[in-house]
């Protein structure tokens, strides 16, 4: 029996396909992601799951509890961080805590001891009786995580819980997720920062125009990529490549530009950078640096899923403005 079953979701939006035959099953006890870009389909999916969205068709379960027809049966088991915040700034973040808790039927002696609790892990202590309406962005985000796991829930649902804040914020909270994780949390977690998914989750679903491309684990995913060699070259940002000759002087090898100035190199055999730099420079390009690469998430994604990982953080840049 898995923490979190989704069977065949489907969901459109007048002639858009937010969602098609989405189908995947979290762990009890698993940090699970969904990684894909924005409009990929995963607040949808987490909507539906929590029962904010209703499918047009396919089945849920959470922690054996049938959900399809009944979406808030489970409630009481699940904590929910949605990608915007959900709290009042009018309220003090001490109150929205206290407000949230009372929700879930704490006990008032129960609600004071766990806001504070939570806010002094958080670093929001000094900022406790200070209205939310003026917090910072990490403020808010750390805010609404804290009032996402007041009841202590055992399975907890995060969208893109990092984006758009600073970096020391981005960080606190990664660690926070990683310890409710290690303490027994079943976590769903939806983000498009591919470093985030690789450094958190122990499985992985890609997701793009809602569909479910490929789930695994990051060892099986990133496994076919480690008996490749590649390397990367630095030209010159005034060098003009010309793919079509050294193609032809090196067939064996597969050369892609992924920006200007730079040239990657893919092979089954190990890569000769000697040979490849003294072609490049009779050639009459300057190489800055040429150095060897080691597979990541991100290789795959952009394998499987054909979308750049450029494209990704631009996301990545404009949230933060």
């Amino acid at each position: 029996m898995g923490a979190i079953v989704a069977e065949k979701l489907a969901k459109r939006f007048g002639n858009v396909h937010a969602l098609e035959d989405v189908s995947f099953k979290v762990s009890k006890g698993e940090l699970f992601g969904f990684l894909g870009p924005n409009g990929a389909g995963k607040t949808t999916t987490i909507n539906i799951l929590t029962g904010l969205a209703r499918p047009d068709t396919g089945a849920i379960s959470i922690s054996g509890i049938d959900c399809t027809h009944s979406p808030k049966a489970a409630q009481g088991l699940i904590g929910v961080v949605p990608d915007e915040s959900n709290l009042y700034p009018e309220l003090t973040g001490f109150d929205n805590l206290c407000f949230c808790a009372s929700l879930y039927g704490l006990k008032k002696s129960d609600r004071v001891s766990r806001a504070a609790e939570l806010l002094r892990s958080l670093g929001l202590a000094e900022a406790a009786s200070r209205k939310f309406g003026g917090y910072s962005k990490g403020m808010k985000r750390k805010l609404t995580i804290a009032a996402g796991i007041i009841h202590n829930p055992p399975i907890l649902f995060l969208d893109e819980p990092t984006t758009g804040i600073d970096v020391a914020s981005a960080r606190q909270i990664r660690q926070l997720i990683s310890g409710l994780n290690r303490s027994g949390t079943t976590i769903l977690l939806t983000t498009h920062y591919i470093e985030e998914a690789e450094r958190l989750c122990s499985r992985i679903a890609f997701i793009a125009s809602g569909k479910i491309i490929k789930t695994d684990t990051i060892e099986n995913l990133i496994q076919p990529a480690k008996e490749k060699n590649v390397m990367e070259i630095t030209l010159s940002k005034r060098a003009k490549i010309s793919f079509e000759s050294m193609a032809s002087a090196f067939p064996n090898l597969s050369l892609s530009c992924p920006e200007d100035g730079r040239i990657r190199v893919e092979s089954g055999e190990p890569i000769r950078a000697g040979v490849l730099v003294r072609y490049l420079e009779e050639n009459g390009h300057e190489v800055m640096e040429a150095r060897r690469i080691h597979p990541s998430l991100e290789d795959v994604f952009v394998r499987i899923t054909g979308i750049e990982a450029g494209a990704m953080k631009k996301e990545r840049e404009k949230s933060i403005l």
